[in-house]
């Protein structure tokens, strides 16, 4: 029998490699070594692309980069090829910021500015940004210092870092921008669609949750503004107009910077992750599929991970069951989604902190469980396939964009 183990992370508990690691061992202890078990690690686009994109043949780089308030750190990316995966956040992240202290208007992202050249240095031409998790609302403008870009005051001298500067730009000087730039191609993997400015732009809607008030929203969203305007006046009237573009906001406007001036297309990120892992391929001659992630709910459903992968199963004839943490779907929403089974780690232990310390042996536990019940999984009528996601991210976990 094969089995394939296609998983997101549990975050705040796991990685995704970890999570398939654990169940495997669980399945082939409940079922001996009769079985051949696939592990590919998936993400949304988000935290845990990186872990995704080694997982499947992308060999894993690292660069000493600015972090997201200036101080240097070491950041991994991927390559295959001429293709490159960087995942923002570590980079840029909420999860890099020394001590953890949110610095809603200082905040840069010029360290994924510094490993998207470091992709450039190592041949790439073809990258893939994931956005999630950032700790900037600066709209991309350190992307672009990083890639060599000089955002200057009235008086010539350079900004310093962070969204609250921009309302002192003057003008960019694009003279020194990498050159490299004119012959790659960006993918911008989000699914938010937010834009930059206004009640639903990056200030308003995710700045909070980088420690932002709602004066400092205020301050952000005028910055911004003011952003777009100077970085029309350098390279047209497209500037404008990608600052309404659905997903602008993304990433604390690092979505905006990447479609404004580095010409990138915005795609779901689970799309781009099950893309560039091949599991349409490797599901071939698949008995039956596990997914999951931390929390399963009613987001989940909204395109999220186990639902790419779900739709992936179903598309190739092979059942689907989903792993937890916990969830909070209805027993109607769990037949809608496709799975034929959902297992909560929840259902062995109710603590959820314990859930989360203990993730490990307790997906060992259920993975011993599914092995016991391959045979009904496998044969069961199929229930109704995945509904189609309503890619709409607005107000969907702001912590992650």
């Amino acid at each position: 029998m094969r089995i394939v183990i296609a998983p997101d992370k549990f975050k705040g508990s796991l990685s995704a490699p970890d999570v398939a690691r654990h169940l495997a061992a669980g399945l082939q202890s409940a079922t001996g070594h009769n079985l051949e078990v696939l592990r590919i690690p998936v993400a949304d686009g988000g935290e845990g692309t990186l872990d995704a994109a080694v997982g499947s043949g992308f060999s894993c780089r690292s660069a000493t980069v600015s972090g997201p308030t200036g101080q240097p750190l070491r950041a991994d990316f991927a390559v295959r090829g001429r293709e490159a995966v960087i995942e923002m956040a570590a980079a840029s992240g909420l999860a890099v910021l020394p001590g953890g202290t949110l610095d809603a208007k200082g905040a840069t992202s010029l360290g994924t500015g510094e490993l998207i050249r470091a992709a450039l240095d190592a041949g790439c031409r073809q990258i893939i940004l994931g956005v999630g998790g950032s700790a900037n609302t600066d709209g991309g403008a350190g992307v672009l210092q990083g890639l060599g870009a000089q955002l200057l005051d009235a008086d010539g001298n350079e900004l310093p870092p962070g969204g609250a500067a921009l309302a002192r730009l003057d003008r960019i000087d694009f003279s020194g921008f990498d050159s490299r730039l004119d012959e790659t191609r960006f993918v911008l993997a989000s699914d938010v669609d937010n834009p930059l400015l206004g009640a639903e732009g990056a200030p308003a809607i995710f700045g909070p949750q980088k420690g932002a008030t709602a004066d400092d929203v205020g301050t952000l969203d005028a910055a911004l503004q003011h952003f777009v305007d100077v970085l029309a006046a350098e390279i047209g009237p497209r500037a404008l107009k990608a600052a309404e573009a659905p997903g602008a906001g993304a990433a604390g406007g690092v979505g905006y910077a990447a479609i404004a001036v580095l010409a990138a297309t915005r795609r779901p990120g689970i799309d781009v992750v099950l893309e560039f892992t091949g599991l349409a391929d490797r599901l071939a001659g698949a008995d039956l599929v596990i997914t999951g992630e931390g929390s399963l709910d009613e987001q989940s459903l909204l395109g999220k991970t186990p639902m790419g992968v779900a739709r992936a199963a179903e598309q190739a004839g092979v059942p689907a069951v989903a792993v937890c943490g916990r969830t909070t779907l209805t027993p109607e929403q769990q037949k809608d989604s496709g799975f034929r089974q959902v297992y909560p780690l929840t259902a062995l232990e109710a603590k959820v902190e314990i859930c989360i310390a203990e993730a490990g042996p307790l997906l060992e536990q259920l993975g011993k469980h599914i092995g016991a019940e391959l045979a009904d999984l496998t044969q069961a009528p199929a229930p109704a396939g995945p509904t189609t996601p309503v890619n709409s991210a607005r107000t969907k976990e702001p912590l992650n964009v």
